[in-house]
């Protein structure tokens, strides 16, 4: 049918992404330290900001942000 986009048998096909293609670009330095700086913001605001846990905050929002960029 004339004026179709539809690709016939034995034309060109792009060639597929290798599964590597997909994975997402890793984040630098800063932008990780921003993560886990905002995780254990929220983290604190949970607490009502009361002191004492302020390490433990940080702590545990880097195992967060490393579970969740499958480090």
């Amino acid at each position: 049918m004339a004026g179709t986009n539809q690709q016939q048998p034995g034309e060109d096909r792009p060639e597929p992404r290798p599964p590597h293609a997909w994975l997402p670009t890793p984040i630098d330095a800063e932008a990780r330290r921003s993560m886990i700086a905002q995780a254990a913001y929220f983290r604190a605001e949970k607490r009502g900001f009361a002191t004492g846990c302020e390490l433990d905050d940080w702590l545990e929002a880097e195992r967060e942000i490393a579970r969740m960029l499958d480090e």
